[in-house]
């Protein structure tokens, strides 16, 4: 037989199978695709992206910071590249001078590199910038008058905050034209129907109205900053796990502990487990390997 006929079955046999192979749903294995790279990620705040709870139960530092907290957390996954945490506890969105933590305001700015390379940006911000811990010490320890007063106090600057807030996230947008921020909204502090009673029922349900609200002004000033931000809101995930439920999120230690006979800086922030549900909560909103596809 000529070899150009040879050729010629072979190419038609050869034709044949692939017709074949596509009828029957075969297909060529493709080689596998290469894990998206890790996304840049820059974390700003107050003491809960400070890691506040994950770790040691006093402020040791100007601007304290504990390991094993949400953001720790989401850069041992490998999924983000940490550039900085420049988040600290007890940080208010302006410097001012009577308070040397360093400032939203002055994270923003000095992280100005970092941030100009971001591709996520994630901050919790604006619970200390209306007393809420002051707030939360009313509900604890006076009448429910007082708690309540302190609440409608506190209440009462939301409007402002929320103003305030859109505008910081546009600075960050500014400063971080790449990145998709993740605001982080605060959990409910009790659980009023079926926790231990710390303080009275109408005392728990004055706090939560407090953080509600807050949560509530947070997600407004996300959309009102219509930049590439996303609240992400954490009060599902910690549902049953109030700080006096069975099984507590949610640091409380409620007795001065030594040497500092003082009750710590730490209560009333997510605990490692809290920690943890915060990083969960991030990235199944955020997915940050769709962000390294853009």
């Amino acid at each position: 037989m000529a070899t150009h006929q040879l050729r010629r079955r072979h190419t038609a046999f050869a034709g044949a199978l692939a017709v074949l192979a596509l009828t029957l749903g075969f297909t060529a294995s493709p080689a596998t695709a290469a894990p998206p790279p890790p996304v840049d990620y820059v974390a700003l705040g107050d003491s809960y992206t400070a890691g506040t709870g994950a770790g040691g139960l006093y402020a040791d530092a100007i601007c304290w910071q504990s390991e094993g907290g949400y953001v720790d957390v989401v850069a041992d996954t490998g999924r983000v590249n940490l550039l900085a945490n420049g988040a600290c506890h007890g940080a208010l969105l302006f410097t001012l001078d009577e308070v040397p933590i360093p400032s939203v305001s002055a994270q923003i700015s000095g992280l100005g590199n970092e941030l100009a390379a971001a591709e996520l940006v994630s901050i919790t911000a604006g619970a200390n910038d209306i007393g809420s811990g002051d707030a939360l010490v009313a509900c604890l320890t006076q009448t429910l008058i007082i708690c309540q007063g302190a609440v409608n106090n506190a209440m009462s600057l939301l409007p402002g905050l929320e103003l305030t807030l859109a505008e910081f996230y546009r600075d960050i947008a500014e400063a971080a034209p790449n990145a998709t921020i993740a605001v982080m909204g605060y959990p409910l502090l009790f659980d009023p129907i079926n926790g231990v009673p710390i303080v009275s029922v109408e005392h728990q349900i004055e706090v939560n109205r407090a953080v509600a609200a807050l949560n509530t002004t947070i997600a407004a000033a996300v959309k009102a900053s219509e930049v590439n931000a996303v609240f992400v809101d954490v009060t599902k995930r910690f549902r049953g796990h109030a700080v006096n439920s069975a099984e507590p999120w949610i640091v409380l230690v409620p007795a001065p502990v030594p040497p500092f006979n003082r009750l710590p800086d730490a209560n009333f922030h997510p605990n490692p487990a809290g920690h943890q549900a915060y990083a969960a909560a991030l990235l199944s909103t955020i997915k940050p390997a769709q962000l390294a596809k853009r």
